[in-house]
Parts: structure tokens; sequence; C-alpha cells
């Protein structure tokens, strides 16, 4: 017999760098580590943390709400438009 279907969505990923990172399939944990990320890059004075941490908080939030993924898609076509010219 063949083993059950699998009903969980595929994996998502992101796009960092040209590199593929896998986010978890919990929802709630991908929001845990987004706010986390935010909080963290507004501690950049401490060593380790940086403002590094505060595109990419924003980046694993933009998969999970849209407002935040309409703000990543304007700067992306801003991005794109500025290097073009």
């Amino acid at each position: 017999m063949n083993a059950p279907a699998d009903d969980r969505p595929p994996p998502r990923y992101i796009g960092l760098f040209g590199r593929r990172v896998r986010m978890p399939h919990s929802r709630p944990l991908r929001v845990t580590i987004g706010i986390a990320l935010l909080l963290g890059g507004c501690l950049w004075f401490l060593p380790i943390l940086g403002l590094w941490m505060i595109p990419l908080g924003l980046l694993v939030l933009s998969h999970e709400f849209a407002t935040i993924r309409r703000w990543r898609r304007r700067a992306v076509v801003w991005r794109e438009r500025r290097r073009r010219s």
C-alpha cells in the first residue's frame, strides 16, 4: 500500500544572497522568529546583534502578513527602477 498523502503545505523558503533558507512549517514559530529578529535589531549597539536583523525580521514576517509583503514588493520595485537608471 502507498503511504498516506501529507496534508502539510510545501515548505517555504527565503532567498538570501543567492541562497535558499528553509523556514519552519509552524506559522507561530515563523512569526516569533521574525519578531525576535526585529527586537534584536533594536539592540544593535550590543555585540553580535546588529541592524542587519531588522531587514531579515521584516523579510520573515513578509511571508506571513500582507502589509509587510506590500512594503517588501515596493522596496524591490524601487530598487530595480533605481538600478536600471
